[in-house]
């Protein structure tokens, strides 16, 4: 029998109690130490794994604990110092999205991994949207040519404002990158999975409309957008848009997701679940729709069971010593497409992807 796998967890706020809620759930590991310095959060984690060791500075779990895994869902502007200093341990690293707040910031990371030289290392960024049953099953027909090849992407998420987190932090754009780094990188890694190229030119238009117009933070005003349309071309000519609403909870669906082909469409909804395959040849009367959840063994969590399916996941790829299905490389990616947005919101203009990415 394999030994249990020994996780930390640096930032136990909603994503982290997140990680520690599903990963008790998981035969064949223990969450067996937290490090966070806000004691409440501390509090909601520790009734998850009582037995866990509390930390309030995670560079003392990190020298006094032996720990195999460390799941990092600190604010976004700790990821690159935690990353840092934890790939100096022998241990593999789950870090939740984004990678870091700006596309420098990731290729260090990517360096400091590079010359760390530990050969079996998993390293997975927590970009769960691509294990959410719908959209699996998305990229699942679009491999196996459900719409022929294919040619154009959209997404669309319209939803709530950004949630109250610890000291505000989610409310400024030096914290979190801004909302098309926080929020959309999921969205951006979910095109470049499809498109399996690299975006060439991105485009975008935004503001901030509606929310947190009224509220100050030790004398600023937050400065993240809550709303967004973003396109980008590919280069092998595929091209994709996110269209984003953070004041639009009146509607059925969070995510609408849609790809189309020369030969057919595919939709995927949630949290209606669902996936529409249509055919051009069958034409609307063809049109397939298909209820798709996850297996019953799947705790279903804020994500719809994604973190879960996640770190059954990367368990498998640690135990079998096989590479990360989400990598630093996708979390680079995903980070350069929004830092790109924002700044083609700021200046205006069509961005190369080159200037970010380079």
């Amino acid at each position: 029998m394999l030994s249990p796998l020994r996780y930390g967890v640096v930032g136990v706020g909603m994503m982290g109690c997140e990680h520690v809620r599903n990963l008790a759930a998981i035969d064949g590991c223990e969450v067996v130490a937290i490090a966070d310095p806000h004691q409440p959060s501390r509090q909601n984690a520790l009734q998850l794994a009582p037995l866990a060791t509390e930390y309030l500075d995670y560079r003392q779990m990190l020298q006094k604990e032996k720990l195999d895994v460390l799941v990092i869902a600190s604010p976004n502007f700790h990821h690159r110092q935690v990353l840092a200093d934890a790939l100096e341990y022998d241990l593999h690293l789950f870090v939740e999205k984004p990678l870091c707040i700006t596309a420098d910031e990731c290729r260090q990371i990517i360096e400091i991994d590079r010359r760390a030289g530990k050969k079996d290392r998993v390293v997975w960024v927590g970009l769960e949207y691509r294990f959410m049953a719908p959209t699996a099953r998305l990229i699942a027909e679009v491999a196996n040519g459900s719409c022929g090849k294919l040619r154009m992407i959209s997404i669309r998420e319209h939803r709530f404002p950004f949630l109250k987190k610890v000291d505000d932090w989610n409310r400024f754009n030096r914290f979190t990158g801004g909302t098309l780094v926080e929020k959309c990188c999921h969205f951006f890694d979910l095109m470049t999975l499809l498109a399996r190229a690299q975006p060439s030119k991105i485009y975008a238009s935004g503001a901030q409309s509606v929310n947190h117009l009224d509220e100050i933070y030790a004398g600023a005003h937050p400065d993240i957008l809550d709303n967004a349309f973003v396109t980008i071309d590919f280069t092998n000519g595929v091209r994709a848009m996110l269209d984003l609403s953070m004041f639009a909870e009146g509607g059925k669906n969070e995510q609408e997701i849609c790809v189309v082909g020369d030969e057919g469409k595919i939709e995927a909804l949630m949290p209606e679940s669902v996936v529409r395959i249509g055919r051009r040849d069958a034409g609307r009367a063809g049109v397939k729709e298909i209820k798709v959840e996850q297996e019953h063994s799947v705790v279903a969590g804020l994500h719809a069971g994604a973190s879960f399916v996640e770190h059954v996941e990367m368990q498998r790829a640690i135990r079998k010593k096989s590479p990360s299905l989400v990598t630093l490389q996708d979390g680079l990616i995903s980070v350069a497409v929004g830092q790109a947005a924002q700044l083609s919101i700021a200046e205006g203009r069509v961005v190369d992807f080159g200037e970010v990415l380079n």
